[in-house]
């Protein structure tokens, strides 16, 4: 019984993947966000979410997803959003962004199948020191606000607010999320059949 959430934005060019450019051009790294979050949806379609939200900043809803409810982001800082939209929530709630394009339902099903009785909370660390999946039995929006995000401490605050809170906190693997032509080019090799991969070869940036 536990709903999904994807946060996303429109992909405009000169809006998303923006540290892409250079070597791609802004309209191609708008391209390859868009392959990134294809991919999430397909991803995730296996998943037994019993809801499926897509929070999204934005006003053209995306291919994939069809099956979600559209949240439209309020206007705030990225702490205040997400605070927002767990409070929104009701029962087990678990989040993810669209960065992460070799994401697998399997690193994830142990949240949707049923929720472990000894877990508060699930936590998806990424590499660069943020998080890609954040997950509460109980959601509460006053555990995420006031972390300040886009950090490399970013993760390690929220982690803490969270087992400081007395959380039980599950690990989910560990994530690349793509920010740069080389965190690109590594997810490519990570998932190399996926739309993402494909889209980066067409450009010509996979070496």
């Amino acid at each position: 019984m536990t709903t999904l959430i994807i946060i996303a934005k429109e992909t405009i060019a000169g809006r998303v993947k923006t540290r892409l450019h250079p070597p791609l051009s802004l309209e191609q790294a708008a391209v390859v966000a868009a392959a990134a979050l294809a991919d999430t949806f397909t991803a995730m379609a296996d998943l037994r979410a019993t809801r499926r939200i897509l929070f999204f900043d934005g006003n053209r809803k995306p291919l994939g997803s069809e099956p979600y409810e559209m949240t439209p982001q309020p206007s705030g800082t990225l702490d205040e959003r997400l605070a927002a939209i767990f409070d929104a929530c009701e029962g087990p709630t678990l989040l993810i962004g669209m960065d992460t394009p070799q994401v697998r339902a399997t690193d994830l099903a142990t949240a949707f199948d049923a929720w472990p009785d000894d877990v508060d909370a699930f936590y998806g660390p990424a590499h660069d020191g943020g998080f890609w999946a954040l997950g509460m039995s109980e959601p509460r929006g006053d555990l995420i606000r006031g972390v300040p995000m886009s950090r490399d401490d970013t993760g390690a605050i929220q982690l803490e607010r969270l087992t400081t809170a007395g959380l039980r906190v599950s690990l989910l693997p560990t994530l690349t999320d793509v920010d740069t032509i080389v965190s690109a080019r590594e997810v490519a090799r990570i998932a190399p059949n996926g739309t993402f991969s494909a889209t980066l070869a067409g450009f010509g940036v996979l070496s």
